[in-house]
């Protein structure tokens, strides 16, 4: 199991205390130092099932600076994916990729469903 997390967001350093106290294996990786690839992005995007809005980190900072939110509708799937592949900071995290399962953010009742 991948989890893909920045180390100073709050939320992900809950998610991994979660995934510790629930004895479950993972690998770590820094979404900023190791940010995901444009080939990463479009596989967990077709395994989640999720719409695309689910991967963009939608209240950092940077995803406001660049006014995204009027953006992002008129661009394409492949558009999207390639932006969100140039800085780890406008990826939704924490991202937990486990075989067939793509998670994005925090949400412990999914997480308890989806990964146990």
């Amino acid at each position: 199991m991948l989890f893909i997390e920045y180390p100073k967001c709050s939320t992900c350093q809950k998610a991994k205390k979660w995934l510790d106290e629930n004895r479950l294996q993972y690998t770590d990786r820094h979404i900023v130092e190791d940010n995901p690839s444009y080939e990463e992005l479009k596989e967990w995007y077709e395994k989640s099932g999720l719409p695309l809005k689910k991967f963009f980190n939608t209240s950092g900072m940077l995803y406001k600076e660049m006014k995204l939110k009027d953006k992002l509708p008129e661009m394409s799937e492949d558009e999207q994916l390639k932006l969100l592949a140039t800085n780890g900071m406008l990826v939704k995290r924490p991202l937990i990729v486990n075989g067939e399962t793509v998670l994005t953010g925090f949400k412990e009742a999914e997480w308890a469903d989806k990964l146990q």
